[in-house]
């Protein structure tokens, strides 16, 4: 008698596609290396793997789960239609952590495997914000369903059971909106992405969200209406399983991708366990986290980060102008305490990049350029990175100028925070975009990189190290047109990925000018490489600046003689509440 043979299994393929977007010549902004990990792919991927190790879709089916950046990897979807043809066709594809420039580039994806009868979700901040914010299904949304796209609203913690079955019985709703329930976070499966996708990103750095939600109210934030406003959180236990399991594969550096990661409720917990990882087990552990202006005011934060690993912080400092702080709803940000708080995370040897927008109804040309030369002067941050205010669906300010009918830009590729999309009080669109690139330069000088790097020795801070940041900082917007968090190292570009609208260029054309700008971008940032390099020498040779008023401590006369103080009715007023709160009379005796 013949043995049983054993029942073959089911192949189910789930492909998890973070898109990017498309520059302004049409084709999609990609590199061989992406400088910024997809923490969405990540959390997706994990919560997918949970899926397939519990046979979610039954004993006889197995789950094989592919992840793609398209920040670093091509995407083809006639390829992807082939290989779950040749797999038996039973598979899903999920558009993850899309978010509104990048909503365009997701359905060009999702249209070729929709028209093969591939099932197909588009999840993110742009569905996401939209349906949390809007009255009514925007256009763009409604177009997607009607190619036969699925939406996904909210987040996929408990509900990616639901939706995988649904995909395999080739049942998807239209719309899955979860925004009324967000989900708990302690216990989920945690973020994670195999060794072959982390390594596409530069320093093979991966991210997770140590929790989710921010306290704070600022107008022009999705995060508060997409994650929202009550902190939910990831355990000790939880962030040291993701940390170890990625230790294992050989990635020691994260981005801890927490919109406000100072407001974690278990923050020093989790700081403890990775403290307790460092320095007793010797492990190397370095991250990258985002904070607010006030995190020195809690007792131990940074100095516990700094413990932990965080090595890089990212602070949304936005503005010196209180008058604009306060337009944008960012009445947490208090400019008398950026000079204490930037002090004492280069204590810590904790490099600091500073967001900084412009746009607020309040600017113009020459007081965005004034108060950037301030900042050079008066505030000891390293990396100021600029971006245009932009009402992004699902913040408040898109909301306010929707219900009022006011004109915003269509295009939803241009909502990339480096594009104007709406008009601007008294600053016309191209007043406004050329003050934004000029921002750049004028941070950028070679006067000030040599500040930056000649700081950067008084505090502990690699000068090498500094010079490489600023130049990535000062090349990316100059030579590519895009904002550095979009850069990456070496530009790929091919022909048939263009955006649609646009016509498909010759091959002779095409090469031809491809061709020309390697080369040409290559020769330009070779020669800032050696402008750099000659000027990280001559700060080498000039040590540390003993009379650089940013590097100076803090005391109660600066109140009185420093223009971020001074030069401003708005920023006066800020520092007589401050005194008034603090019973202390002006020095001068005003």
């Amino acid at each position: 008698m013949l043995a049983a043979r054993p029942a073959t299994k089911q192949l189910f393929r789930l492909f998890l596609i973070k898109p990017s977007h498309y520059d302004d010549q049409g084709y999609v902004i990609q590199w061989a290396r992406s400088s910024i990990p997809a923490n969405t792919l990540a959390a997706v991927y994990g919560l997918a793997l949970d899926c397939a190790e519990r046979r979610t879709l039954g004993d006889d089916v197995e789950i094989k789960i592919t992840a793609w950046d398209e920040t670093n990897t091509r995407i083809r979807p006639e390829k992807i239609i082939r290989q779950i043809r040749a797999g038996g066709g039973r598979a899903f594809v999920g558009l993850v952590g899309v978010q509104s420039n990048q909503f365009p580039r997701a359905v060009d994806i999702a249209r070729p495997l929709r028209a093969a009868g591939i099932p197909v979700c588009i999840g993110g901040f742009h569905v996401s914000g939209c349906l949390a914010m809007l009255p009514d299904i925007p256009a763009d949304l409604q177009q997607a369903m009607d190619l036969g796209i699925t939406l996904f609203a909210g987040e996929a913690e408990g509900r990616l059971d639901e939706l995988l079955r649904a995909a395999y019985r080739d049942e998807l709703e239209p719309l899955y909106n979860f925004m009324d329930d967000l989900p708990g976070l302690e216990g989920a499966a945690v973020p994670y992405l195999p060794i072959d996708v982390v390594r596409r990103t530069s320093g093979i750095r991966t991210s997770f969200d140590a929790g989710r939600g921010c306290p704070f109210l600022c107008s022009f934030c999705t995060i508060i209406n997409v994650q929202g406003r009550k902190s939910r959180v990831r355990s000790a236990d939880d962030v040291e399983r993701l940390v170890r399991a990625n230790l294992e594969q050989g990635v020691h550096n994260f981005f801890i991708t927490d919109d406000n990661l100072a407001r974690n409720q278990r923050w020093e917990s989790i700081f403890d366990r990775l403290i307790k990882m460092r320095e007793e087990e010797g492990l190397t552990i370095q991250i990258v986290a985002q904070v607010d202006t006030m995190a020195h005011k809690i007792r131990g934060f940074i100095e516990k980060a700094g413990r932990a690993g965080i090595n890089r912080v990212f602070i949304g400092m936005e503005s010196i102008n209180p008058e604009a702080l306060k337009e944008a709803r960012k009445g947490q940000n208090r400019i008398t305490e950026y000079r204490a708080m930037l002090q004492a995370w280069h204590r810590v040897g904790t490099l600091t990049y500073a967001g900084y927008i412009l746009g607020f109804p309040s600017d113009t040309p020459a007081t965005i350029e004034r108060d950037i030369r301030i900042i050079q002067r008066e505030l000891p941050v390293d990396l100021l990175e600029f971006f245009i205010l932009t009402p992004l669906p699902g913040s408040a300010d898109h909301k306010k100028l929707h219900l009022a009918g006011v004109e915003m830009e269509r295009d939803m590729n241009k909502y990339d925070l480096v594009h104007v999309n709406t008009r601007h009080a008294s600053m016309s669109d191209q007043e406004l975009l050329a003050i934004y690139r000029r921002a750049w330069d004028i941070y950028y000088s070679r006067e000030h990189v040599e500040t930056v790097i000649r700081r950067s020795t008084s505090w502990g801070y690699s000068p090498r190290n500094m010079m490489v940041k600023l130049l990535a900082f000062s090349a990316v917007p100059r030579i590519e047109r895009i904002h550095p968090l979009e850069g990456g190292l070496f530009r790929r570009k091919y022909r048939r990925d263009r955006r649609p609208e646009m016509p498909l260029e010759s091959r002779l054309v095409f090469y031809s000018r491809y061709a020309r700008e390697i080369v040409s971008k290559h020769v330009r940032f070779a020669t800032m490489y050696w402008q750099y390099r000659r000027i990280l020498d001559r700060a080498m040779r000039a040590g540390a600046d003993e009379t650089d008023v940013a590097m100076m401590p803090v005391k109660d006369e600066e109140f009185d003689t420093l223009e971020m103080y001074t030069t401003t009715p708005a920023a006066k007023f800020a520092v007589e509440k401050l005194r008034r709160y603090k019973g202390v009379q002006p020095v001068s005796g005003d």
